[in-house]
């Protein structure tokens, strides 16, 4: 089984920072993309940042500038560094991964969700 844990989320003000923590842990052969999404309610879940296996990242147009993505190879573990938060931002972050395990097929995952809330 493929386990994906996030941490990091909770209460801040806006201008503030927060650190998103997705760590993967099971029965991987090699992960290719890591990425967050989120879903405020009633919307569909988008895109916020993602990262390949090479390092290259993409961004949400909304966080560009304000929110870093990076991964740690070793530790199978990505990362979202937000800064200069707005309320705007507050809702459940998702981490997403795709990944090839042994039997060399490719798995899409997904994290339980954190919470990210925004407000003075």
């Amino acid at each position: 089984q493929v386990h994906l844990v996030e941490s990091g989320g909770g209460l801040v003000q806006p201008g503030g920072s927060l650190r998103l923590s997705c760590a993967v842990s099971g029965s991987i052969f090699s992960i290719l993309s890591m990425g967050w999404y989120r879903q405020a309610p009633g919307k569909e879940r988008e895109l916020v940042a993602s990262i390949t296996s090479s390092g290259r990242t993409n961004y949400a147009d909304s966080v560009k500038g304000r929110f870093a993505i990076s991964r740690d190879n070793a530790k199978n573990t990505v990362y979202l560094q937000m800064n200069s938060l707005k309320p705007e931002d507050t809702t459940v972050y998702y981490c997403n991964v795709h990944a090839q395990r042994y039997d060399l097929n490719l798995y899409n995952y997904w994290g339980q969700g954190t919470r990210v809330t925004v407000s003075s």
